[in-house]
């Protein structure tokens, strides 16, 4: 009781301090009135009335120089008044300077009644573009904002189409209104009551801080794959150097033998492939003089270690299996599948997997060939979230395996439940991430090929691109990828002639978002439709030209040389019409040999076993044990591929998980993964010269009008599914390779 007393004078000036700054006050006056009659003491706040008059002058100073266009008088006020730590790290606040530094470097242009005072308006620009180098350059990588960063370098801003909404009437009071809006809440905000911060301070630290915890989590997982998948890639660019030099060794053995080959030039070659270590490792270890030495010992330290005889898992019960994932409770449903999934994503690749999947597809596991309105394939529409989740994480899992996508490509009906899914599910983002992974997936043939882009798949893809910083990394990527793979056909292309203009500038934003994975997919969705001349039109009136410059300043080597290309496609002059062969000549009988699996399949699983329950392997080999339903698989051989040098734009249809990890397989005509990284390096011949895609000749029925918003918190549109369509040909496809899991 004694702390109470000897605290009761701050505490009830807390509660009166609060009471005034949320206007209460009728309970202000009765409060005041009753500590008055029992005789309790309020001490004095800081007197509230006077920060308020002075915060009212310093906003009434700044709205007078945004008005009348006094830049320095602006800032100035803006730079002591605005709390560094609000102007450095809140976005809104560094969103708004932005605007505010437009404005005052194009004042001059919209309010002067003639021509403007040149060495003023410089001496604006001038300091605009100083901005853009310093404070300005942390928005760089923000969609929204590069177009802006060309301002300073267009003669005329007036006339460009890119800044055309900079001069329309109504930009201005918005943005005034948007000022106002801010000083208000930051000068409010700067007399936040004692009461209000303790308890910021203590009672949402908790929620706060796991909120940052479980962040630093997520980008700690995201890091470790990263990192992971550099590892790989170094690691098997390691493997290919010791098989190049393996084999150089040997040619100039050979010419010490007597054969006809330049022995200079094969050693210097030899040496150059050589780092400093691995040459004196080998000048101390190896005797040259010996025949097949040094490449005997270079070929020994790739060797294999030998593996394991892998167990086939047991046979299941696949009538049973498909009888209670029809008719079983919801969570039954997703229990099986999530153990069938698991079977495919943790099985061992080789054997084990491949028979795993042929188990399915000649048990017909998701009822693909069936006609019946309860089939498996029907849980993609289930009520339950947690059942068309998974059920799209197992189509993907499929998806991700060529034989998997050969058994779901038989038909369009698979085809055309996903794009029904994508098109009506809102509520889960990894339902939607994973009918869009098989999706981009599907992509990898040809006739499903023409069937998305028959569909106006498009369409959907360039709408929810608008605004990438609203999407998942996986979304994003796979979106990309799937937009670039059907911008690839003559067909996307025209498609994209449609809507020229805002494919233009969806491409160019993605050219500067801040997730580099997607950048190939960029270039080659642009590279691939700069072909047509309309687009090629388009593009040049907008000042595609200046924007991808601006790239080349800031770009690695790899996307310089890429961005060049496409500058290059620019300003071709090449009419598209009988200049190319037909698309169409493709083998589809062949298949790919590599398949990706990415760990994204099994993440953030919903569902959890309480005690007593049963999942995954053990549920299957407990209550579904089958005798003889697993069957061989009868390998399907490809042909010889073509090389992708990633000095150039993607010309081939790819998957994001198979692209990333160095393995540029075309689907239907695989090459070995050494190969794909010699071409990477650009170590064999160009792609350039040995592809062009080309018109399939196919008939194209969506129309841009068809997946505008469907009215549903703004979410695209795919239109009415048609006829399946006639599949033609597989494409060759740059498709992936096999990656670590963890």
């Amino acid at each position: 009781m004694e702390d109470i007393l000897v605290h009761e004078s701050e505490l009830l000036g807390l509660v009166k301090e609060y009471l005034d700054f949320a206007e209460f006050e009728d309970t202000l006056k009765t409060f005041s009135k009753e500590c008055k009659i029992k005789g309790k003491p309020l001490s004095k706040t800081a007197g509230g009335s006077l920060r308020d008059s002075k915060s009212l002058i310093i906003q009434r100073d700044l709205i007078a120089a945004f008005d009348s266009g006094d830049q320095k008088v602006f800032f100035d006020l803006w730079e002591e008044h605005i709390p560094s730590s609000i102007r450095a790290g809140d976005s809104l606040a560094q969103k708004l300077e932005f605007y505010l530094h437009i404005h005052f470097a194009i004042y001059l242009l919209k309010h002067s009644m003639g021509r403007p005072d040149k060495e003023e308006l410089d001496e604006r620009i001038s300091y605009f573009k100083t901005y853009l180098e310093t404070k300005g350059a942390a928005l760089s990588q923000t969609t929204e904002f590069l177009p802006f960063y060309a301002l300073p370098f267009v003669p005329n801003p007036m006339v460009h189409p890119s800044f055309k909404e900079l001069f329309q009437d109504s930009w201005t009071p918005e943005l005034k209104l948007k000022l106002e809006k801010f000083l208000a809440l930051i000068f409010k905000a700067s007399n936040t009551p004692k009461l209000l911060t303790l308890y910021k301070e203590n009672g949402q630290s908790n929620k706060e801080m796991l909120q940052q915890l479980h962040q630093q989590l997520v980008e700690a997982e995201r890091r470790s794959m990263t990192y992971l998948k550099r590892y790989n890639k170094i690691q098997a660019d390691y493997h290919n150097l010791i098989g190049v030099t393996a084999e150089l060794v040997d040619s100039l053995e050979a010419t010490v033998s007597g054969k006809m080959i330049t022995p200079e030039y094969l050693q210097s070659v030899c040496v150059r492939l050589f780092s400093n270590q691995m040459r004196q490792s080998l000048a101390h270890s190896v005797d040259f003089t010996r025949p097949g030495t040094a490449s005997t010992m270079l070929r020994a330290s790739l060797a294999p270690a030998k593996l394991k005889d892998v167990p086939l898992l047991p046979s299941l019960d696949y009538e049973k299996l498909k009888k209670d994932l029809t008719l079983g409770s919801d969570r039954l449903k997703a229990f099986l599948l999530q153990a069938l999934r698991w079977r495919l994503t943790t099985s061992h690749p080789g054997e084990q997997r491949e028979t795993v999947l042929q188990a399915y597809i000649s048990n017909d596991l998701l009822d693909c060939h069936s006609h019946s309105q309860r089939g498996v394939l029907q849980l993609l529409h289930s009520r339950s979230e947690v059942v068309r989740q998974y059920m799209a994480r197992l189509i993907n899992a499929f998806a991700s395996l060529a034989e998997g996508r050969l058994y779901l490509a038989q038909s369009t009906k698979v085809l055309r439940m996903l794009e029904e899914r994508l098109k009506e599910e809102d509520k889960d983002i990894i339902t939607r991430e994973n009918v869009l992974g098989a999706l981009q997936k599907f992509s990898l043939r040809r006739p499903l090929q023409t069937a998305m882009i028959r569909d106006g798949l498009i369409f959907w893809l360039i709408d929810i691109l608008k605004d990438p910083d609203c999407l998942s990394d996986y979304t994003l990527e796979y979106s990309v990828a799937l937009l670039m793979n059907l911008c690839l056909r003559s067909a996307g292309k025209n498609m994209c002639a449609k809507v020229a203009g805002l494919v233009l500038k969806v491409l160019s934003d993605l050219l500067g978002h801040e997730n580099h994975e997607i950048q190939p997919y960029v270039n080659g969705a642009l590279y691939s439709i700069l072909s047509i001349p309309s687009i090629r039109e388009e593009a040049r009136a907008m000042g595609m030209e200046d924007i991808l410059r601006c790239f080349i300043k800031e770009g690695n080597a790899e996307m310089i040389r890429q961005i060049e290309f496409i500058i290059k496609q620019l300003n071709s002059e090449e009419l598209l019409d009988g200049v190319l062969e037909s698309d169409d000549d493709e083998d589809e009988d062949d298949e790919e040999d590599h398949d990706t699996m990415e760990a994204d399949l099994d993440k953030d699983e919903l569902i959890q076993p309480q005690l007593g329950e049963l999942s995954g392997e053990k549920l299957l080999t407990t209550e579904y044990l089958g005798i003889m339903t697993n069957t061989g698989r009868t390998r399907r051989k490809g042909l010889t591929g073509v090389q992708w040098s990633g000095d150039e734009p993607l010309r081939r249809p790819v998957t994001p998980g198979g692209h990333r990890n160095g393995y540029p397989v075309l689907e239907d005509h695989p090459i070995s993964p050494q190969m794909a990284r010699h071409t990477r390096n650009g170590c064999l011949p160009s792609l350039l010269d040995a592809y062009l895609p080309v018109d399939e000749g196919a008939a194209v029925d969506a129309k841009p009008g068809a997946w505008l918003p469907a009215g549903r918190h703004g979410e695209p549109r795919l239109p009415a599914s048609g006829a399946p369509s006639q599949p033609r040909e597989v494409p060759r496809a740059l498709g992936s390779g096999e990656t670590t899991r963890i």
